[in-house]
């Protein structure tokens, strides 16, 4: 064996490696219409502002009766009829929606009509007849049971909820049959197998799993519902809408109190909301591995985020 005489042991005269890729370096697009954008509405908004704060507008007037006794209590009746007209859409919807699905033809019918009458007229309308049938109705008679005049048994109250309840459960109907539909019929098959009655399949397999349907625009139905409250004033309820006008037309500031009225309104969709989202959060549990972070998780974040990590020196 002969030794290969071009070999060597030289580090220098070692074939150098090819040189990598060269690092890309990445510059970012500079959007030039967010900026223009930003700019128009920040003026927009300006200009607003402006407008309202040269306005004729007695400011002091909203501070003095924001926490006005008939302002409070308007407050609390504004809630109470929403709880309670929710409740009334809430069962009834679901009673028509479990109406709608069944196979019988003539229960299906009857759902099917209420919901198209129910969602084909306004509210404002339903409510003026409700008030307006004892024109037609001088007693309400229901045998042994009861017997009145129509204008002392249809209250203020009873007409709110009667126009705001029925007519929800129109749409709640639509909501808990398009949940009860996102529900693999495979489950409810599987149940009946098991032994389960339907009633049973509905309140143990079907409900539980329609809810992360039913929850968001259930949601959003109480927050609407609590601003159509507003629409109960014509029918004598004194609610929010109408104390505020009330106190407008006395107090000499009719506008300032419908901005109060607002303020209102705002500070109780903005408390529903916030329970909206962790009802939500609640019922995506089964659905979502990761949760979305909670308004208080990401403030703790952006604050944990401003500290500087441990051994890491200026």
């Amino acid at each position: 064996m002969t030794a290969d005489v071009n070999k060597t042991d030289d580090p220098e005269d070692a074939p150098t490696p090819a040189a990598g890729p060269e690092a890309i370096k990445a510059i970012p697009v500079r959007h030039y219409g967010r900026y223009v954008s930003a700019v128009i509405a920040v003026a927009l908004l300006a200009s607003i502002i402006y407008a309202f704060a040269q306005g004729k507008i007695n400011w002091g007037a909203v501070p003095d009766y924001f926490f006005d006794d008939r302002i409070i209590n308007g407050v609390g009746q504004t809630l109470l009829l929403t709880i309670l007209s929710m409740a009334i859409g809430v069962v009834g919807g679901i009673t028509l929606a479990v109406m709608r699905l069944s196979k019988n033809p003539v229960v299906s019918s009857i759902a099917w009509g209420y919901i198209w009458f129910f969602r084909g007229t306004p509210v404002l309308v339903q409510l003026i007849v409700w008030f307006n049938l004892g024109l037609v109705f001088e007693y309400i008679n229901l045998g042994p049971i009861y017997k009145d005049y129509w204008s002392s048994f249809m209250t203020p109250l009873l007409t709110a909820l009667l126009g705001l309840g029925l007519n929800e459960a129109a749409y709640m109907a639509e909501i808990c049959r398009a949940g009860l539909l996102s529900v693999d019929e495979g489950q409810t098959e599987a149940s009946h197998a098991l032994g389960m009655s339907h009633t049973k399949t509905l309140r143990r397999i079907v409900i539980p799993q329609a809810m992360r349907v039913i929850v968001p625009p259930t949601g959003n139905e109480v927050i609407n519902m609590l601003k159509t409250t507003s629409l109960v004033s014509v029918v004598q309820f004194s609610e929010l809408f109408r104390q505020a006008q009330d106190i407008g037309q006395t107090s000499g500031a009719p506008v300032e109190m419908l901005f109060l009225a607002a303020a209102w309104y705002l500070i109780l969709t903005s408390i529903l909301s916030i329970g909206q989202y962790y009802l939500e959060r609640y019922y995506a549990r089964g659905s979502s591995r990761n949760l979305p972070p909670t308004p208080l998780q990401k403030i703790k974040s952006g604050v944990f985020s401003l500290r500087r990590p441990k051994g890491v020196t200026a």
